[in-house]
Protein backbone atom coordinates (compact mmCIF):
# COMPACT_ATOMS: atom_id res chain seq x y z
CA UNK A 1 0.00 0.00 0.00
CA UNK A 2 1.88 3.28 -0.80
CA UNK A 3 1.46 6.59 1.05
CA UNK A 4 -1.17 8.14 -1.45
CA UNK A 5 -3.32 5.29 -0.17
CA UNK A 6 -2.54 5.97 3.49
CA UNK A 7 -2.99 10.03 3.02
CA UNK A 8 -6.69 9.28 1.33
CA UNK A 9 -7.54 6.70 3.98
CA UNK A 10 -6.90 8.72 7.15
CA UNK A 11 -8.46 11.96 4.88
CA UNK A 12 -11.75 9.79 4.45
CA UNK A 13 -11.45 9.00 8.42
CA UNK A 14 -10.98 12.57 9.41
CA UNK A 15 -13.96 13.77 7.16
CA UNK A 16 -16.09 10.79 8.75
CA UNK A 17 -18.97 11.60 11.21
CA UNK A 18 -17.91 10.73 14.94
CA UNK A 19 -21.69 9.15 15.72
CA UNK A 20 -20.78 6.78 12.49
CA UNK A 21 -16.95 6.07 13.90
CA UNK A 22 -18.38 5.57 16.99
CA UNK A 23 -21.32 3.82 16.43
CA UNK A 24 -20.82 1.26 14.08
CA UNK A 25 -19.41 -2.41 15.42
CA UNK A 26 -16.12 -2.85 13.82
CA UNK A 27 -16.33 -5.05 10.51
CA UNK A 28 -19.66 -2.47 9.51
CA UNK A 29 -17.08 0.60 10.33
CA UNK A 30 -14.28 -1.30 8.25
CA UNK A 31 -16.96 -1.57 5.62
CA UNK A 32 -18.69 2.24 5.69
CA UNK A 33 -14.77 3.76 5.63
CA UNK A 34 -13.96 1.16 2.94
CA UNK A 35 -17.04 2.38 0.67
CA UNK A 36 -16.40 5.74 1.65
CA UNK A 37 -12.61 5.18 -0.25
CA UNK A 38 -13.90 3.40 -3.33
CA UNK A 39 -16.16 6.21 -3.81
CA UNK A 40 -13.40 8.93 -4.13
CA UNK A 41 -10.89 6.52 -5.99
CA UNK A 42 -10.97 2.98 -8.52
CA UNK A 43 -9.35 -0.10 -6.04
CA UNK A 44 -8.57 -2.95 -7.40
CA UNK A 45 -8.84 -6.50 -5.37
CA UNK A 46 -5.74 -6.60 -3.95
CA UNK A 47 -5.58 -2.99 -2.64
CA UNK A 48 -9.55 -3.63 -1.08
CA UNK A 49 -8.21 -6.31 1.06
CA UNK A 50 -5.28 -4.72 2.12
CA UNK A 51 -6.98 -1.50 2.78
CA UNK A 52 -9.65 -3.76 5.00
CA UNK A 53 -6.90 -5.33 7.11
CA UNK A 54 -5.37 -1.75 7.93
CA UNK A 55 -8.44 -0.55 8.67
CA UNK A 56 -9.09 -3.10 10.66
CA UNK A 57 -6.51 -3.56 12.55
CA UNK A 58 -6.70 0.77 13.75
CA UNK A 59 -10.00 0.57 14.21
CA UNK A 60 -8.67 1.03 18.04
CA UNK A 61 -6.83 4.12 17.02
CA UNK A 62 -9.44 5.59 15.00
CA UNK A 63 -12.31 5.49 17.81
CA UNK A 64 -9.40 6.59 20.36
CA UNK A 65 -9.30 9.57 17.21
CA UNK A 66 -13.45 10.12 17.34
CA UNK A 67 -13.54 10.21 21.36
CA UNK A 68 -10.73 12.65 20.87
CA UNK A 69 -12.79 15.15 18.87
CA UNK A 70 -15.90 14.95 21.94
CA UNK A 71 -13.71 15.96 24.60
Amino acid sequence: MNSSILRQIWLVIEETQTNILLGFNDAELTQQLLRQLENKKFLTNEETSAISAYISSRVPLIRDLALARIA
